[in-house]
C-alpha cells in the first residue's frame, strides 16, 4: 500500500529492509529461511543503525538527513516488538542478580551470568547496551 500511495519514504525503507533480510538468508555457506527470531534481530539491527545515523548526523550538524533517518527509523519501529518499560527490566534485572547471588559469582563473572539469564527474556524487546549498563548499575560495577 505504501507503493500505492506513493510514500516514498516508507516503501523505499521496507526495500532497504527487504534487502537486509534476503542478504542475511543468503550469507554464510548455505542459503537458508530465516526463523522469525532472526527477522527481528535484523530489524533490530537495522533500527540501530539508523539511530546511529542519527546521532552522527546530528553531531555533525546534518538536520535534514538525521530527520530523514529518524523518519526511516519510525517505519522500522512499527515491525518490531514494543520496547520492554524501565520498571519490567529492572524487575528481571533485579530477580537475575538475586538468583546470581545465591551462587557466589562476583566481579566478571556475576555481570555474565546475569546477563545469560537477562537476554533471552529481553531479546528484541530492549537495547543490549542499555541491559548492560543496567546489570552493572544492579552488581555495582
Amino acid at each position: 500500500t505504501a507503493m500505492k500511495a506513493r510514500d516514498d519514504l516508507r516503501s523505499g525503507t521496507i526495500r532497504m529492509v527487504l534487502a537486509a533480510i534476503t542478504n542475511e538468508e543468503v550469507s554464510g555457506k548455505q542459503a537458508r529461511e530465516l526463523s522469525d527470531d532472526d527477522v527481528m534481530t535484523v530489524l533490530g539491527r537495522e533500527a540501530k543503525k539508523r539511530r546511529e545515523a542519527a546521532e552522527a548526523y546530528d553531531d555533525a550538524g546534518r538536520s535534514e538527513l538525521a530527520d530523514t533517518e529518524r523518519a526511516e527509523l519510525a517505519v522500522i519501529e512499527e515491525y518490531l516488538p514494543e520496547q520492554m518499560s524501565d520498571d519490567e527490566l529492572n524487575a528481571i534485572i533485579e530477580a537475575a542478580v538475586a538468583e546470581v547471588a545465591g551462587s557466589g559469582a562476583e566481579g566478571g563473572k556475576a555481570m555474565g551470568a546475569v546477563m545469560k539469564i537477562v537476554q533471552p527474556q529481553v531479546k528484541g524487546r530492549a537495547d543490549g547496551s542499555v541491559v548492560a549498563a543496567r546489570v552493572k548499575t544492579a552488581l555495582g560495577m
